[in-house]
Protein backbone atom coordinates (compact mmCIF):
# COMPACT_ATOMS: atom_id res chain seq x y z
CA UNK A 1 0.00 0.00 0.00
CA UNK A 2 1.07 3.58 -0.65
CA UNK A 3 -0.05 6.94 -0.48
CA UNK A 4 0.99 9.84 -2.43
CA UNK A 5 1.62 13.54 -2.39
CA UNK A 6 3.27 15.92 -0.26
CA UNK A 7 4.93 14.42 2.68
CA UNK A 8 5.29 15.81 6.05
CA UNK A 9 8.51 13.80 6.87
CA UNK A 10 9.98 13.34 10.21
CA UNK A 11 10.01 15.27 13.00
CA UNK A 12 10.69 18.46 11.61
CA UNK A 13 7.60 17.80 9.24
CA UNK A 14 9.81 18.54 6.21
CA UNK A 15 7.84 18.74 3.19
CA UNK A 16 8.77 16.14 0.34
CA UNK A 17 7.14 15.66 -3.04
CA UNK A 18 6.90 11.69 -2.82
CA UNK A 19 5.05 8.59 -1.59
CA UNK A 20 5.37 6.95 1.87
CA UNK A 21 5.22 2.96 1.25
CA UNK A 22 3.30 0.73 3.71
CA UNK A 23 4.22 -2.86 4.10
CA UNK A 24 1.91 -5.70 5.33
CA UNK A 25 2.48 -5.06 8.84
CA UNK A 26 0.73 -1.51 8.73
CA UNK A 27 4.37 -0.27 8.77
CA UNK A 28 5.62 2.73 7.02
CA UNK A 29 8.45 0.58 4.90
CA UNK A 30 9.88 3.66 2.97
CA UNK A 31 9.50 7.15 2.06
CA UNK A 32 10.86 7.71 -1.22
CA UNK A 33 11.24 11.00 -2.72
CA UNK A 34 9.60 11.57 -6.43
CA UNK A 35 7.80 13.16 -8.77
CA UNK A 36 4.23 12.38 -8.30
CA UNK A 37 0.69 13.05 -9.21
CA UNK A 38 -2.16 14.86 -6.89
CA UNK A 39 -1.99 17.36 -4.46
CA UNK A 40 -2.92 15.08 -1.19
CA UNK A 41 -1.03 16.31 1.44
CA UNK A 42 0.03 13.50 3.94
CA UNK A 43 0.93 14.14 7.63
CA UNK A 44 1.33 12.08 11.16
CA UNK A 45 -2.88 11.68 12.28
CA UNK A 46 -3.47 13.25 15.09
CA UNK A 47 -3.15 12.35 18.89
CA UNK A 48 -5.26 14.18 21.37
CA UNK A 49 -3.41 14.25 24.53
CA UNK A 50 -6.30 14.47 26.79
CA UNK A 51 -9.81 14.36 26.69
CA UNK A 52 -13.11 13.70 28.81
CA UNK A 53 -15.20 12.00 26.85
CA UNK A 54 -17.11 10.39 29.07
CA UNK A 55 -19.53 13.69 29.54
CA UNK A 56 -20.27 13.36 25.42
CA UNK A 57 -23.90 13.45 26.66
CA UNK A 58 -23.98 17.19 28.38
CA UNK A 59 -22.21 18.80 24.69
CA UNK A 60 -22.80 22.66 25.82
CA UNK A 61 -24.95 22.25 28.49
CA UNK A 62 -23.02 24.66 30.69
CA UNK A 63 -24.24 27.40 29.19
CA UNK A 64 -22.24 30.44 31.19
CA UNK A 65 -21.50 31.83 33.94
CA UNK A 66 -20.31 28.69 35.61
CA UNK A 67 -16.94 28.16 37.04
CA UNK A 68 -15.12 25.45 37.03
CA UNK A 69 -16.20 23.52 40.09
CA UNK A 70 -19.85 23.93 38.86
CA UNK A 71 -19.10 22.86 35.92
CA UNK A 72 -16.97 19.14 36.14
CA UNK A 73 -16.35 19.11 39.73
CA UNK A 74 -17.16 15.77 41.61
CA UNK A 75 -19.28 14.52 42.66
CA UNK A 76 -22.19 17.49 42.59
CA UNK A 77 -20.81 19.27 39.24
CA UNK A 78 -22.83 19.61 36.12
CA UNK A 79 -21.33 16.83 34.57
CA UNK A 80 -21.60 14.34 36.91
CA UNK A 81 -25.38 14.94 37.82
CA UNK A 82 -26.09 14.68 34.12
CA UNK A 83 -24.07 11.77 33.81
CA UNK A 84 -26.04 10.04 36.60
CA UNK A 85 -28.78 11.16 35.25
CA UNK A 86 -28.08 9.11 31.97
CA UNK A 87 -27.98 5.02 31.00
CA UNK A 88 -25.41 3.35 30.09
CA UNK A 89 -26.82 2.47 26.88
CA UNK A 90 -26.96 6.64 26.25
CA UNK A 91 -23.63 7.33 27.40
CA UNK A 92 -21.80 4.93 25.50
CA UNK A 93 -24.04 5.92 22.53
CA UNK A 94 -22.63 9.46 22.76
CA UNK A 95 -19.49 8.54 23.40
CA UNK A 96 -19.22 6.36 20.18
CA UNK A 97 -20.43 9.97 18.20
CA UNK A 98 -17.40 11.74 19.93
CA UNK A 99 -14.97 8.91 18.76
CA UNK A 100 -16.37 8.74 15.15
CA UNK A 101 -16.10 12.71 15.38
CA UNK A 102 -12.61 12.24 16.22
CA UNK A 103 -11.47 9.64 13.61
CA UNK A 104 -13.17 11.57 11.26
CA UNK A 105 -11.14 14.60 11.75
CA UNK A 106 -7.75 12.81 11.53
CA UNK A 107 -7.35 11.90 15.44
CA UNK A 108 -5.83 8.54 15.79
CA UNK A 109 -5.42 8.16 19.23
CA UNK A 110 -6.51 9.81 22.00
CA UNK A 111 -5.67 9.76 25.81
CA UNK A 112 -8.94 9.42 28.00
CA UNK A 113 -9.44 10.45 32.06
CA UNK A 114 -11.99 7.72 32.16
CA UNK A 115 -14.62 8.24 35.22
CA UNK A 116 -16.25 5.05 36.09
CA UNK A 117 -13.74 2.99 37.63
CA UNK A 118 -14.22 -0.51 35.47
CA UNK A 119 -17.15 -0.22 34.76
CA UNK A 120 -15.73 3.57 33.11
CA UNK A 121 -13.31 1.27 31.60
CA UNK A 122 -15.70 -1.13 29.86
CA UNK A 123 -17.92 1.82 28.69
CA UNK A 124 -15.11 3.43 26.42
CA UNK A 125 -14.19 0.13 25.51
CA UNK A 126 -17.84 -1.27 24.01
CA UNK A 127 -18.14 2.88 22.46
CA UNK A 128 -14.86 2.19 20.53
CA UNK A 129 -15.42 -1.26 19.45
CA UNK A 130 -15.96 -1.59 15.86
CA UNK A 131 -13.63 1.93 15.54
CA UNK A 132 -10.15 2.38 14.60
CA UNK A 133 -9.44 5.21 16.85
CA UNK A 134 -7.42 4.07 20.00
CA UNK A 135 -9.19 4.80 22.80
CA UNK A 136 -7.40 4.81 25.68
CA UNK A 137 -8.44 4.86 29.04
CA UNK A 138 -6.18 7.06 31.86
CA UNK A 139 -8.76 5.21 34.67
CA UNK A 140 -9.65 6.72 37.79
CA UNK A 141 -11.64 5.49 40.92
CA UNK A 142 -9.41 2.30 41.38
CA UNK A 143 -6.22 0.60 41.84
CA UNK A 144 -8.70 -1.59 39.51
CA UNK A 145 -9.56 0.39 37.23
CA UNK A 146 -5.90 1.11 36.10
CA UNK A 147 -5.28 -2.52 35.55
CA UNK A 148 -8.18 -2.63 33.34
CA UNK A 149 -7.10 0.14 31.71
CA UNK A 150 -4.15 2.23 30.16
CA UNK A 151 -2.91 3.95 32.77
CA UNK A 152 -4.59 6.18 36.17
CA UNK A 153 -5.31 9.29 35.45
CA UNK A 154 -5.54 11.72 38.34
CA UNK A 155 -8.22 14.60 39.12
CA UNK A 156 -5.84 16.66 41.03
CA UNK A 157 -3.76 16.34 44.39
CA UNK A 158 -5.72 18.38 46.55
CA UNK A 159 -8.69 15.54 46.22
CA UNK A 160 -6.19 12.82 47.43
CA UNK A 161 -3.40 11.57 48.00
CA UNK A 162 -2.83 8.90 45.46
CA UNK A 163 -0.02 7.04 46.70
CA UNK A 164 -1.60 3.79 46.60
CA UNK A 165 -2.55 4.15 42.55
CA UNK A 166 1.16 6.02 42.09
CA UNK A 167 2.75 2.74 43.18
CA UNK A 168 0.23 0.64 41.23
CA UNK A 169 1.02 1.94 37.89
CA UNK A 170 5.18 1.69 38.94
CA UNK A 171 4.69 -1.85 39.36
CA UNK A 172 2.48 -2.23 36.39
CA UNK A 173 4.51 -0.60 34.15
CA UNK A 174 1.79 2.08 32.73
CA UNK A 175 1.76 5.93 33.00
CA UNK A 176 -0.03 8.12 36.10
CA UNK A 177 -1.17 11.22 34.91
CA UNK A 178 -2.57 14.03 36.94
CA UNK A 179 -4.16 17.44 36.17
CA UNK A 180 -2.29 20.26 38.76
CA UNK A 181 -2.39 24.05 38.47
CA UNK A 182 -5.68 24.10 36.45
CA UNK A 183 -7.66 26.32 38.93
CA UNK A 184 -4.06 27.97 40.97
CA UNK A 185 -0.79 26.87 42.17
CA UNK A 186 -1.86 24.81 45.45
CA UNK A 187 -1.95 20.97 44.14
CA UNK A 188 1.22 21.65 41.67
CA UNK A 189 3.77 20.85 44.47
CA UNK A 190 1.93 17.77 45.68
CA UNK A 191 1.34 16.81 42.17
CA UNK A 192 5.08 16.82 41.23
CA UNK A 193 5.98 14.90 44.54
CA UNK A 194 4.03 11.64 42.94
CA UNK A 195 6.88 11.84 40.49
CA UNK A 196 3.35 11.50 37.48
CA UNK A 197 4.66 10.38 33.92
CA UNK A 198 2.59 13.79 32.40
CA UNK A 199 0.66 16.70 34.30
CA UNK A 200 -2.46 18.20 32.74
CA UNK A 201 -2.77 21.84 32.27
CA UNK A 202 -0.41 23.47 34.22
CA UNK A 203 -2.17 27.27 33.96
CA UNK A 204 -0.56 28.86 37.30
CA UNK A 205 2.84 27.24 37.87
CA UNK A 206 5.64 29.66 39.99
CA UNK A 207 9.24 29.35 38.84
CA UNK A 208 10.14 26.63 41.43
CA UNK A 209 7.47 24.54 39.88
CA UNK A 210 9.09 25.42 36.69
CA UNK A 211 12.17 24.27 37.48
CA UNK A 212 11.15 21.03 39.24
CA UNK A 213 9.15 20.21 35.65
CA UNK A 214 12.68 20.85 34.02
CA UNK A 215 14.39 19.10 36.23
CA UNK A 216 12.39 15.52 35.92
CA UNK A 217 11.17 16.19 32.07
CA UNK A 218 8.40 15.61 32.88
CA UNK A 219 5.88 16.63 29.77
CA UNK A 220 2.93 18.87 30.29
CA UNK A 221 -0.48 18.74 28.18
CA UNK A 222 -2.14 21.82 27.68
CA UNK A 223 -5.57 22.57 26.73
CA UNK A 224 -6.08 26.19 25.53
CA UNK A 225 -9.78 26.08 24.90
CA UNK A 226 -10.91 24.57 27.92
CA UNK A 227 -8.74 26.90 30.20
CA UNK A 228 -10.35 29.71 28.25
CA UNK A 229 -14.01 28.48 28.48
CA UNK A 230 -13.39 27.77 32.07
CA UNK A 231 -11.91 31.33 32.66
CA UNK A 232 -9.12 29.79 34.69
CA UNK A 233 -6.48 31.51 32.69
CA UNK A 234 -3.66 30.40 29.90
CA UNK A 235 -0.88 28.06 30.30
CA UNK A 236 2.74 29.91 30.34
CA UNK A 237 3.48 28.00 27.31
CA UNK A 238 6.74 29.60 26.24
CA UNK A 239 7.92 29.16 29.36
CA UNK A 240 6.97 25.82 29.75
CA UNK A 241 7.74 24.56 25.98
CA UNK A 242 11.86 26.17 27.30
CA UNK A 243 11.67 23.59 29.99
CA UNK A 244 9.93 20.45 28.79
CA UNK A 245 7.83 18.62 26.16
CA UNK A 246 4.56 19.89 25.58
CA UNK A 247 1.24 17.75 24.05
CA UNK A 248 -1.83 19.32 23.43
CA UNK A 249 -5.40 18.07 24.29
CA UNK A 250 -8.96 19.21 23.88
CA UNK A 251 -10.35 18.12 27.54
CA UNK A 252 -13.52 18.00 28.14
CA UNK A 253 -16.38 17.53 25.35
CA UNK A 254 -18.93 19.35 27.12
CA UNK A 255 -16.91 22.35 26.93
CA UNK A 256 -15.06 21.82 23.54
CA UNK A 257 -15.51 19.69 20.09
CA UNK A 258 -12.57 16.99 20.42
CA UNK A 259 -11.07 18.87 17.01
CA UNK A 260 -7.42 18.92 16.97
CA UNK A 261 -7.59 21.10 14.22
CA UNK A 262 -9.68 23.96 16.25
CA UNK A 263 -7.10 23.42 19.22
CA UNK A 264 -3.86 23.74 16.87
CA UNK A 265 -5.84 27.07 15.25
CA UNK A 266 -6.32 28.45 18.42
CA UNK A 267 -2.58 27.71 20.17
CA UNK A 268 -1.24 29.11 17.21
CA UNK A 269 -2.91 32.35 17.33
CA UNK A 270 -2.59 33.19 20.97
CA UNK A 271 1.06 31.73 21.73
CA UNK A 272 4.57 32.72 20.40
CA UNK A 273 4.56 28.86 19.52
CA UNK A 274 5.91 27.78 15.97
CA UNK A 275 3.88 25.70 13.75
CA UNK A 276 5.83 22.96 13.98
CA UNK A 277 6.22 22.85 17.34
CA UNK A 278 2.34 23.00 17.51
CA UNK A 279 1.94 20.02 14.87
CA UNK A 280 4.17 17.90 17.29
CA UNK A 281 2.38 18.44 20.17
CA UNK A 282 -0.71 16.90 17.95
CA UNK A 283 0.92 14.37 16.91
CA UNK A 284 4.17 12.44 18.55
CA UNK A 285 4.23 14.17 21.36
CA UNK A 286 0.88 13.26 22.40
CA UNK A 287 1.64 9.39 21.13
CA UNK A 288 5.19 9.73 23.33
CA UNK A 289 3.52 10.17 26.72
CA UNK A 290 1.40 6.71 26.00
CA UNK A 291 4.03 4.91 24.21
CA UNK A 292 2.48 4.77 21.16
CA UNK A 293 4.63 3.38 17.94
CA UNK A 294 3.02 6.15 15.70
CA UNK A 295 3.10 9.95 15.84
CA UNK A 296 5.85 10.81 12.76
CA UNK A 297 6.63 9.37 9.14
CA UNK A 298 9.46 7.97 9.49
CA UNK A 299 10.55 4.51 8.54
CA UNK A 300 9.96 1.52 10.62
CA UNK A 301 6.49 3.69 12.43
CA UNK A 302 3.24 2.25 12.59
CA UNK A 303 1.50 3.94 9.45
CA UNK A 304 -1.26 6.17 10.94
CA UNK A 305 -1.42 8.85 8.30
CA UNK A 306 -3.59 11.60 7.48
CA UNK A 307 -4.30 12.51 4.21
CA UNK A 308 -5.53 16.03 3.29
CA UNK A 309 -6.61 17.80 0.48
CA UNK A 310 -4.41 20.29 -0.80
CA UNK A 311 -6.09 21.27 -3.74
CA UNK A 312 -9.64 22.21 -1.44
CA UNK A 313 -10.77 25.49 -1.52
CA UNK A 314 -9.51 25.99 1.50
CA UNK A 315 -6.18 25.02 1.69
CA UNK A 316 -5.10 25.83 -2.36
CA UNK A 317 -2.46 28.33 -2.82
CA UNK A 318 -0.59 27.68 0.95
CA UNK A 319 2.76 28.87 0.63
CA UNK A 320 3.94 26.98 3.95
CA UNK A 321 2.52 23.22 4.46
CA UNK A 322 2.88 23.09 8.12
CA UNK A 323 1.46 26.47 8.73
CA UNK A 324 -1.87 25.69 6.74
CA UNK A 325 -2.53 22.29 8.85
CA UNK A 326 -1.77 24.36 12.09
CA UNK A 327 -3.74 27.60 11.26
CA UNK A 328 -6.26 27.30 8.63
CA UNK A 329 -6.90 22.98 7.35
CA UNK A 330 -9.95 21.65 8.96
CA UNK A 331 -12.43 18.72 9.14
CA UNK A 332 -13.95 19.46 5.54
CA UNK A 333 -10.33 18.99 4.13
CA UNK A 334 -9.61 15.35 5.30
CA UNK A 335 -9.37 12.81 2.51
CA UNK A 336 -8.90 10.02 5.04
CA UNK A 337 -7.27 8.55 7.93
CA UNK A 338 -4.79 5.78 7.07
CA UNK A 339 -4.06 3.17 9.58
CA UNK A 340 -1.70 0.47 7.99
Amino acid sequence: MERTGTILRGREFDPVEGRVVIDEDGRIEAIEEASVDGDALILPAFVNAHTHIGDSIAKEAGGSGLSLEELVAPPDGLKHRLLRAASRDELVSAMTRSLQFMQRSGTAACLDFREGDVDGVRMLEDAADGLEIDALSFARGSVDAMHAGDGFGASGANDATFDREREATHEANKPFGIHAGEVDESDITPALDLDPDFLVHMVHPEPAHLERVADNEIPVVVCPRSNLVTDVGLSPYDALHERTTLALGTDNVMLNSPSMFREMEFLAKLSNLSADEILRMATVNGAEIADLEFGLIETGREARLLVLDGDSNNLAGAQDPVRAVVRRAGVDDVRELVFG
